[in-house]
């Protein structure tokens, strides 16, 4: 084999060895962290049965999410997606910290639950089809071309 001793031989190489590079470590899979779930010892200075929604705010903050139906539990979610190349992102981790109150505000009860403990939503959206209408500003106006009556500018 015969070694490469021009100048512009090897910037050509090394060039091509650097765009190689590139092209490999595109590759490579990335990570965002999202969310945040109070760790254990936290949580363990919550009692069931005692402690309220205010002794929970104090002890391990202020849920990311709570309840929507008079404010049933505070929600606690941390989740992690990886992203690899042209591939769609997918959720490969998730934890959800449920803390239930009971009508007094009492702590009811704490649960975890993971990515594998959770269902597919499917989500409706309700679009009436006949008025939604994708008219640009110059459409709409020569299609108002026309339209008038003679009696409209008297």
């Amino acid at each position: 084999m015969k070694a490469i001793t021009h100048p512009i031989q090897q910037s050509a190489a090394f060039l091509l060895l650097g765009l190689v590079f590139m092209a490999l470590s595109s590759c490579a899979a990335t990570y965002r962290d999202h969310g945040y779930v109070p760790p254990e010892s936290d949580l363990a200075e919550i009692v069931v049965g005692v402690d309220s929604r205010d002794s929970v705010a104090e002890a391990v903050g202020l849920p990311s999410t709570a309840g929507v139906l008079n404010d049933s539990g505070y929600y606690y979610v941390k989740s992690r997606v990886r992203f690899f190349g042209a591939l769609r992102p997918k959720e490969i981790n998730r934890e959800v910290l449920a803390i239930s109150f009971t009508e007094a505000g009492i702590v009811q009860n704490i649960e975890r639950f993971s990515l594998e403990d959770g269902e597919v939503v499917t989500l409706s959206r309700r679009v009436t089809d006949q008025t939604v209408r994708n008219d640009t500003f110059l459409r709409q106006l020569l299609g108002s071309i026309g339209r008038f009556s003679p009696g409209a500018f008297e």
